[in-house]
């Protein structure tokens, strides 16, 4: 099993630099994939400053890479979602991250603050939301899975609901909103890499620590206990790491749907359920995935460009029910 794993790593990997590559050499402008090397080490020698090499590295690299990170996080998360509540319909946005950054985004836009300084507000709304829940959620020192569902739908819903009464107030701000409810990697930079990096980079690593013990919590939470594993404390660590993964990506890409629930569905069909694959292949698989969606988004109607949040939908919805006919 493990040498399997290890082929659909290396088959994910090329797949994820196939996708990059394709990513920056396609668009309005087709760049040939020499040109896209050329760029890229022209770039990081600092020598990118007209022509095709500008857009290779200040445009269309840092939308691909930016694209594969949230990607990656999204797939990472969902995978390690589905784990701790044993549910293959938990997806990253479970607790409220969603809607939270939602609300928290509108609020910046009631108030009529600067632009730079929105994804810092979404931030903020994602891991409110996320904390509200989670205090709901709580009985006693103890996190019960179905609280913790429940809690977060709830919390959505609010956050949702108080995101439409403001649209309605100001019903100017609804076109950005919805641009930011559909997902969108347009306003990616390097420093937009900067800054979700040392947040995703938290989350994935705290998530692949704690691989074992999710496959202990598969055994059930009272197998689980009698083998020493405190399925509170872990299921508090996988929220907030996951949350965070969720809210960094959310915070600037926007909600885009379907990515982190698809592709651990796929990744544990192909290549077996053990939390120790199962966690890095998904976050291959995700950061591939809504690059190639990202590419489709750009050239399918060009020079226009489609939300990716409706491209990864229109894909993930249909693939997402031919996999529950399969399983029947």
């Amino acid at each position: 099993m493990q040498a399997r794993a290890g082929w659909g790593g290396l088959i994910l990997l090329a797949l994820s630099v196939a996708a990059l590559l394709l990513s920056v050499s396609l668009g309005t402008t087709r760049i040939p994939l020499p040109e896209v090397w050329g760029g890229m080490l022209s770039g990081l020698q600092g020598q990118a400053t007209a022509g095709n090499d500008l857009i290779i590295w200040q445009l269309r690299w840092p939308r691909a890479l930016f694209g594969y990170l949230v990607g990656a996080a999204l797939g990472l998360s969902g995978a390690a979602f589905q784990g701790i509540f044993r549910n293959p319909l938990a997806d990253p946005y479970l607790m409220g991250v969603a809607s939270g950054a939602g609300l928290g985004a509108t609020v910046g836009l009631a108030l009529g603050v600067g632009a730079a300084w929105l994804p810092l507000l979404a931030l903020v709304g994602a891991l409110g939301s996320v904390l509200l829940s989670l205090s709901l959620s709580r009985r006693g020192r103890t996190l019960p899975p179905e609280r913790l569902i429940l809690a977060g739908v709830v919390v959505g819903s609010l956050c949702a609901a108080a995101t439409t009464y403001l649209m309605l107030q100001t019903p100017d701000m609804a076109r950005q909103v919805l641009t930011f409810t559909l997902g969108n990697l347009a306003f990616a930079s390097w420093d937009t890499l900067g800054r979700i990096g040392p947040y995703m980079g938290a989350g994935a690593v705290t998530l692949l620590l704690l691989a074992r013990a999710l496959n202990l919590l598969q055994l059930g939470d009272l197998s689980a206990r009698s083998l020493g594993l405190n399925t509170d404390q872990l299921r508090l660590l996988v929220i907030l790491a996951g949350s965070l993964c969720t809210a960094a990506a959310v915070s600037y890409a926007g909600i885009i749907g379907f990515v982190g629930l698809i592709t651990p569905h796929l990744v544990r069909r192909l290549w077996g359920a053990d939390f120790r694959q199962v966690l890095p292949l998904s976050a291959l698989a995700g950061g591939a995935l809504l690059t190639l969606a990202d590419l489709l988004a750009r050239v399918l109607i060009r020079p226009a460009e489609l939300p990716v949040g409706v491209v990864t939908t229109l894909l993930g919805g249909p693939f997402f029910l031919y996999l529950l006919r399969r399983s029947r």
